[in-house]
């Protein structure tokens, strides 16, 4: 069955780095993801700018607020990503066939103690830990591994 006629869901996603050049990962609560890790990322509301978007799910997911990270760069398009067929129609209330992803890349300026996993209600992730960029594809859920690759393909040489 095709899903080509559903949409691409806007979303934003952050990859935030720290002054060692590792990257910040959470894993994941949602029981179909448990054990896999991501970067903050959520969908864009309407009307919302991408870059207000990203800083957005970042303080929401991570409670790192905009002051405490310097954006150094956006992807130059928007990477997509569909959903394996089983789960098209479950997720989002069925309206997506998967995602339309635009990545900003940002240093974190803050402590580790400025990480709140609980800033927003419900939490995405039960744990954190910063990784070295290269294990990033290895740890994100499969379908979304090759968005992964691109992202750090796209950011490798700015963090």
């Amino acid at each position: 069955m095709s899903f080509d006629h559903l949409p691409y869901r806007p979303c934003a996603g952050f990859m935030l780095v720290n002054a060692e050049g590792r990257v910040f990962v959470g894993q994941r609560i949602d029981p179909s993801a448990h054990g896999y890790w991501q970067m903050p990322q959520g969908g864009i509301d309407k009307g919302e700018d991408v870059r207000e978007a990203a800083l957005r799910e970042l303080e929401e997911e991570v409670g790192v607020p905009a002051d405490k990270v310097e954006v150094i760069a956006q992807t130059s398009r928007p990477i997509c990503y569909d959903l394996p067929p089983e789960l098209v129609g479950k997720v989002w209330k069925g309206k997506y066939r998967g995602q339309e992803q635009h990545w900003f890349l940002g240093r974190f300026l803050g402590e580790d103690a400025d990480i709140d996993l609980n800033a927003h209600d419900p939490a995405e992730f039960n744990e954190w830990r910063w990784i070295a960029p290269d294990q990033l594809p290895e740890l994100i859920i499969p379908f979304k591994r090759a968005v992964y690759e691109e992202v750090l393909a796209e950011f490798r040489d700015l963090i």
